[in-house]
């Protein structure tokens, strides 16, 4: 888009305008992949009781009827009880089918938490699981600056009193690489049932998530189609609304429910309000000037020279998980 044809920049001009054509943009796209395409019976969807799975699993019902679709909740021993009271709302809200499969013993099997909860206590020693709670958080100030993150474990003691230090690499590396057999666990048993039902999984990950490489790579990357990740998250909450998702969804906080502490995903990864993300994100992956951005965000120009720096240093060291398998190393 060249810059003359480029509409001026401002705090409305990612918001959808007619939310029934965009429903059924995507529904009908939906109805043509799964049936047409792909030549399967029916959709299966992890569901979580979050925004983003919530307004997927709205559109694929307005794509293929309520009964052509299993909704899958898959806690494990960390998870929020939230979590299914307000995924057992979305599905009786819609009328679908779901199953219930709890993934802690696979996810025992594989030692995610003893992986876990070794490379925490290498650092913090007292840290006990048995008792205590961890997570991993970006601290304030660095979110607040908008620097690149600087990850802290931080241990919350059964007394309630808390201890936050700084990741060494080895360790931060760990505790991701074992809490993602959580994601790739619930991949692997959306699949069982896909393929038992001759069904599609249908993925749930929002744009952000997509292009900042908020996702595991064969975890909930994992997926046959994901309808909403093109959209923003701010069009994700229009679309909510209008699909008539529960309100105590829309409500929710967005949390990772990744580890035994609860986390925002702002304290975690995006680092900022996600409000304001769209419009920064909008700004730079459409060419805007820092400038611009900074008149409508109210900011000093510098800061939005550095948020944009941030996206492109995440949208490249993200790259390789939205690289798929590479093919074809010897050429016959």
């Amino acid at each position: 888009m060249s810059t003359t044809q480029k509409p001026p920049f401002s705090r409305d001009i990612i918001k959808l305008q007619n939310l029934d054509e965009v429903v059924e943009n995507i529904a009908s796209q939906l109805r043509h992949d799964i049936g047409k395409r792909f030549r399967r019976r029916g959709a299966v969807i992890g569901i979580s009781g979050g925004i983003d799975s919530s307004v997927t699993l709205a559109l694929t019902v307005k794509a293929l009827g309520a009964k052509n679709i299993l909704g899958l909740l898959l806690p494990e021993e960390d998870s929020s009880p939230e979590s299914k009271e307000f995924a057992l709302a979305l599905a009786d809200k819609f009328g679908i089918e779901t199953i219930e499969e709890n993934i802690s013993g696979a996810l025992e099997g594989f030692g995610c938490y003893r992986r876990r909860d070794e490379a925490v206590k290498r650092i913090i020693p007292e840290y006990n699981p048995e008792e205590d709670k961890m997570k991993i958080v970006i601290p304030e100030d660095i979110i607040k600056r908008n620097l690149p993150p600087v990850h802290y474990v931080t241990v919350i003691f059964k007394d309630g009193s808390e201890k936050s230090v700084r990741l060494p690499m080895n360790e931060y590396l760990q505790i991701v690489a074992a809490s993602n057999f959580k994601q790739r666990s619930r991949m692997t048993m959306l699949y069982y049932h896909a393929e038992r039902l001759y069904y599609c999984v249908v993925g749930t990950p929002n744009k952000h998530e997509v292009q900042q490489g908020f996702f595991v790579k064969y975890g909930d990357s994992g997926a046959d189609m994901m309808p909403i990740s093109n959209l923003y998250k701010t069009q994700v909450y229009q679309l909510a609304e209008h699909l008539g998702v529960p309100q105590m969804i829309i409500d929710r906080t967005p949390t990772s429910d990744t580890y035994p502490a609860e986390q925002t995903q702002e304290e975690f990864f995006f680092q900022m309000s996600f409000e304001d993300m769209d419009l920064y994100w909008y700004g730079w992956e459409n060419g805007y000037s820092p400038k611009e951005v900074a008149s409508v965000m109210n900011v000093p120009e510098e800061e939005v020279e550095k948020i944009f720096k941030n996206f492109e240093r995440k949208k490249h060291t993200t790259e390789f998980l939205r690289t798929p398998a590479i093919h074809g190393y010897y050429g016959i």
